[in-house]
């Protein structure tokens, strides 16, 4: 099965390990009317315009991308572009030509992009402040190529100019300080042949369960192939960013749906992904709120979805993870779990606190209108999952005074959760300065439905009965249409997010209730397939909103589907 031909003002053409892209969107929620080389390295940069013309004018391509290739088509002729490499694309047109520019404005000596000639091969090197790499620029064959503003400075305009007729080849390179001359080597149709090769490896390994019944499978793929980069910066390992669009991090806990996607076909880049935000646990055990290649925040954190996700990697994986791997996977954890019970909790109470909306990962959830420093039952449940997780992990690895440790704290988190924050109907808020507590109408408060058989029956039941509320045609909505709160672009006071949507359809099976969580999954599957992998989507009309090539989306929709493939296609009734 092949991929079909996606739009790049949603999805960046881009290639497994580059920190670059090419798309028109050069900012958040800003797209530019051509083509640009966009870097993620020290953040978001567009780096070179891409202007194709015909008769020395400006032409108005159609632009057509498949995982492979990606095309400008005019009645006056083609331009080609590929990945030869991670670093290197080669670009060749007939009929017309290209005019690269320095998408930065002004040159200075503290910004901008400076062009020249290398007087040892005569190739054309742009060189970017912004991005601290240089780029550079090798005619293969047709030309000649002209400059303006070459060695120039100030705000005259840097580019090159290739004619269109008779045709032409040329190749950028990403690099450092230095490399030796670029050679071609390998004819353009190779070159795009391999790309499309290297992909098609990674979507039969990832998703070899994929038929016309999972007609999204293969973008789904290459939206998670194509943000993948390279350890570089602070990314210390291969890594999924969350898109390479403007959320170009790693936030830390998207990055487990990712690892999970993964893990049956790629368990390496699925180990790398779910290990990277420990590489910067702080002293006291917390993660990073998110990581990129210049950045790391620690201003907030996000909820211990770890051990949960450590138990579906471990179970999807095609190998076994080795003794050091597990060992080191239960410190990490272990680590992060006593943040919280250590430094989130206040003295003599059991049931720690969010301090922001931000450290639960729903920023805004109308749970939060009445206070950030919160006790809320989502913290709570997957606090006690990680606690499970971790007591049978000590078991397995000789160490059964930390498993009863464990196996403890998870009774008492439990039963404060229980005895604290049900009302009889309803989970609440908790604030722990003064003992108040809220109620609210997120899908927030639903989340100990992830809990599974865990959670008692008469609550289970309840908590099912809420959930329906926030059922629409399209899936889960973060708050009900009919709320006061409820907001078609609100954020997470109303639209349906990929996250809770799995968190919740697997605790709904793992309670007894497959007919729900069917239903659900199967809303989330075709909302997937209609509307792209948006990072969030209107809960009523299923419009993709915000970022357009969001990896966790994309990655909860292979989980689905994967698993509903795997069950035996069984249809919601």
């Amino acid at each position: 099965m092949t991929v079909a031909p996606f739009s790049v003002q949603e999805i960046p053409f881009s290639y497994r390990g580059s920190w670059f892209d090419i798309s028109p969107v050069i900012a958040e929620k800003t797209s530019a009317p051509d083509l640009h080389l966009v870097s993620h390295q020290t953040g978001m940069h567009p780096v070179l315009r891409f202007e194709a013309r015909h008769d020395d004018v400006r032409a108005e391509p159609v632009v057509v991308a498949t995982p492979s290739l990606l095309s400008w088509r005019h009645e006056g002729g083609t331009i080609d572009l590929a990945y030869q490499t991670p670093d290197t694309i080669r670009l060749r047109g007939t009929g017309l030509g290209l005019r690269i520019t320095a998408a930065a404005g002004a040159l200075t000596p503290f910004g901008g992009t400076y062009l020249y000639r290398d007087p040892a091969d005569g190739a054309h090197v742009f060189t970017s402040y912004e991005t601290g790499r240089r780029y550079r620029i090798t005619v293969l064959s047709g030309g000649p190529l002209t400059a303006h503003g070459i060695e120039g400075l100030g705000t005259g305009e840097r580019h090159l100019d290739l004619p269109g007729g008779s045709g032409w080849e040329i190749a950028i390179e990403e690099y450092a300080t230095a490399r030796a001359p670029y050679t071609a080597g390998i004819p353009f149709e190779q070159v795009a042949a391999d790309a499309g090769t290297a992909f098609g490896a990674f979507l039969d390994a990832i998703a070899p369960w994929r038929s016309t019944r999972t007609p999204a499978a293969g973008l789904a793929a290459y939206v998670i192939w194509s943000a993948t980069v390279a350890p570089g910066g602070f990314v210390t390992r291969p890594a999924v960013l969350m898109s390479k669009h403007w959320m170009d991090k790693v936030w830390s806990w998207d990055h487990c749906f990712n690892a999970i996607a993964v893990a049956a076909g790629d368990p390496e880049l699925a180990w790398h992904q779910f290990m990277l935000p420990f590489d910067h646990q702080d002293p006291a055990g917390a993660l990073p709120d998110s990581i990129a290649h210049s950045e790391i925040l620690y201003n907030f954190v996000k909820p211990p979805i770890h051990g949960w996700a450590f138990h579906h990697l471990r179970r999807l994986l095609p190998q076994p993870l080795n003794h050091d791997q597990l060992l080191c996977a239960y410190e990490r954890m272990a680590h992060w779990t006593r943040f919280w019970l250590e430094h989130r909790r206040a003295p003599g109470d059991e049931l720690p606190w969010y301090q922001h909306g931000n450290d639960s990962g729903w920023d805004n959830a109308t749970t939060f209108d009445n206070g950030r420093v919160l006790q809320t039952a989502d913290l709570a449940a997957h606090l006690v999952t990680q606690l499970t997780e971790l007591a049978g992990l000590a078991t397995e690895l000789g160490r059964p005074d930390d498993a009863g440790h464990w196996a403890a704290t998870t009774h008492v988190v439990r039963k404060a959760m229980l005895e604290r924050l049900w009302s009889g109907d309803r989970f609440v808020a908790r604030r722990p300065a003064d003992g108040q507590t809220f109620g609210s109408t997120s899908l927030l408060d639903l989340m100990p439905l992830t809990l599974g058989a865990e959670l008692p029956a008469p609550i289970r039941e309840q908590l099912t009965a809420r959930l329906r509320t926030h059922l629409t045609a399209n899936g889960l909505a973060t708050e009900p249409v009919d709320s006061p709160h409820y907001d078609p672009d609100g954020y997470w006071r109303g639209p349906i997010w990929a996250p809770s949507t799995v968190l919740l359809e697997d605790g709904l099976r793992r309670g007894g209730n497959d007919t729900l969580a069917d239903e659900i999954s199967e809303r989330f599957r075709a909302l997937c397939e209609r509307s792209g992998f948006a990072e969030n989507f209107d809960a009523e009309t299923g419009a993709g909103l915000r970022d357009r090539a969001y990896t966790w989306t994309a990655s909860s929709y292979l989980i689905l589907a994967g698993a509903h493939e795997n069950r035996g296609f069984r249809t919601p009734s």
